[in-house]
């Protein structure tokens, strides 16, 4: 092996030029996300993690943890903040989904195709109106897609000559001119309808009425459900947060986009509770806090922008106080455009008001710091999408490089990527396998290590690059005079040789570097 190569010049990563289909490719090919129930065609709107998505997954959830609750910021006073966790039940009493507003206001209007039996949302489709002819496409598909589907059903191609409006601002007496997204036939959608999102399930041994229940849509109220307990039982003080991980369940009409918009995933949330008077305050910090997290697991600042949400797309839990904002991230399916990956909330005292009525429970704040005065906290709520969180950071770290046998590189920050190094004999014999497997064993105790003995090096070396694995170590046979190794650098190729002593230290050095 070569002591030493000239650096390269590392490819700017670019998640707007990633190729949608090519990173999905990969996520199958190399095991970090397969099709659910993929033996039996799969199960639209549900994904399984594959042992190094897995890795990904748990990585950025264990980040997310130790700067919530192990680690939390530093506040505005200097000191850290208050925040502790729970892990609550995903089936909880329906009551609270009443409470809440779940059971009677958590549905998107939808439409069927009675040609196709395609079933779409009515605020994803939009309606090109012309003088003859009506054609619905799904909103973000690109002009070249509508041209071309004008084209196929032999209608006039130049768009500046249709009237486009989304599908629920048509008039229902007018569906009779319009050609669904996938259809060939005019007349076949059919009115808007609201679709509740929440899965429903039985609890004890009889289907009845009174044993309905519900898998969470969200993770936040079982933190609301859980406020009193928290009180009671641990010595928080307002302000304070309450911070979760766990699974959700949407029955998306739609669900698209790889693993964007599923109907199965998981959530980071923390609820921060506060003074009335502080919201504001808490609001604009929590903003500059969680995007900076973003940028600290790897994520460019070009590939973020901040949104607030306009009046009439606000929760009903939003509307008044200072509202939502997204931090929003550039997919390949929005680009140039950018797509929500957390949402940063004012949810006023909603949740605990509602809570507080239903139950039956007061649950209003005794402060003994503002002269006893008792008042309904207000919530702050950082949500972020695990799930999306982890499809942003692939596509962040896909790096297409045509110099590599791979042509690309998955550019991981590396306390992030799934394997940090590989132990990769040069050859299968000769007694490198056996200087791997001890290499191994030492490196494993720390990190999450690859032992990689057969194939050709220079495949196993476009794996690694294809994992995103940062180093490799490689034994040849001058470790088995000298005692070296060789260490590859992913990003740059560049190779140096370290002793074997020196492996570990050398990953502890370099991986603590952010």
């Amino acid at each position: 092996m070569s002591s030493s190569a000239a650096p390269k010049q590392t490819p700017e990563t670019n998640s707007e030029a990633v190729p949608m289909k090519d990173l999905v490719a990969l996520c199958k090919r190399r095991g970090f996300v397969f099709p659910a129930s993929d033996i039996y065609g799969g199960l639209n709107g549900f994904w399984d993690f594959g042992p190094l998505g897995v890795e990904l997954k748990n990585n950025l959830r264990d980040l997310w943890w130790k700067s919530m609750v192990i680690t939390p910021p530093i506040g505005p006073d200097g000191e850290p903040l208050s925040i502790v966790g729970i892990d609550s039940a995903i089936i909880q009493n329906p009551k609270a989904w009443v409470a809440s507003g779940h059971v009677g206001g958590f549905s998107d209007p939808m439409v069927d195709c009675r040609e196709t039996k395609l079933r779409y949302r009515a605020d994803h489709v939009v309606v090109y109106q012309g003088d003859k002819a009506w054609v619905a496409m799904m909103e973000g598909e690109e002009t070249d897609d509508v041209q071309k589907r004008l084209k196929k059903l032999g209608l006039p191609q130049d768009i500046s000559a249709y009237k486009i409006v989304a599908l629920p601002d048509v008039d229902v007496a007018e569906y009779g001119k319009i050609i669904g997204p996938d259809a060939k036939e005019t007349g076949t959608l059919t009115p808007p309808r609201d679709f509740n999102l929440m899965f429903e399930t039985r609890v004890g041994a009889l289907a009845t009425s009174d044993s309905l229940a519900y898998l969470r849509p969200e993770t936040a109220q079982g933190i609301f459900l859980n406020y009193k307990n928290v009180l009671d039982s641990s010595r928080v003080k307002m302000p304070f947060g309450i911070a979760q991980i766990g699974k959700a369940f949407r029955n998306e009409v739609t669900p698209r986009n790889f693993i964007y918009r599923s109907r199965e995933f998981e959530q980071m949330e923390m609820e921060w509770f506060c003074h009335p008077s502080e919201a504001k305050m808490w609001f604009e910090f929590w903003i500059e806090a969680r995007r900076a997290w973003w940028k600290s697991v790897g994520v460019s600042d070009s590939s973020l922008q901040i949104r607030k949400h306009d009046q009439d797309e606000l929760s009903h839990y939003a509307k008044t106080g200072e509202g939502t904002v997204d931090i929003e991230f550039k997919f390949p399916f929005t680009a140039p455009g950018f797509g929500e990956l957390e949402g940063i909330a004012h949810r006023s005292n909603f949740d605990l008001t509602q809570h507080q009525e239903h139950s039956g429970q007061k649950l209003e704040y005794l402060d003994q710091a503002r002269d006893n005065e008792r008042y309904m906290p207000h919530v702050i709520e950082p949500a972020a999408g695990l799930t999306r969180g982890v499809l942003a950071v692939l596509a962040e770290a896909y790096t297409i490089d045509p110099s590599r046998p791979s042509g690309l590189y998955m550019n991981f920050a590396p306390h992030i990527a799934p394997k940090k190094a590989a132990i990769l004999p040069l050859i299968a014999k000769d007694g490198m396998p056996e200087v791997a497997q001890k290499l191994y064993m030492e490196l494993r105790e720390h990190y999450a290590i690859d032992l990689d003995i057969k194939q050709n090096i220079g495949k196993r070396y476009a794996r690694q690059d294809e994992i995103g694995t940062p180093y490799c170590f490689t034994i040849d046979n001058d470790t088995m005079t000298d005692q070296t190794v060789t260490v590859r650098e992913r990003n740059t190729m560049a190779q140096e040789r370290v002793s074997l002593d020196n492996v570990l230290p050398y990953l502890q050095k370099n991986l603590s570097k952010k």
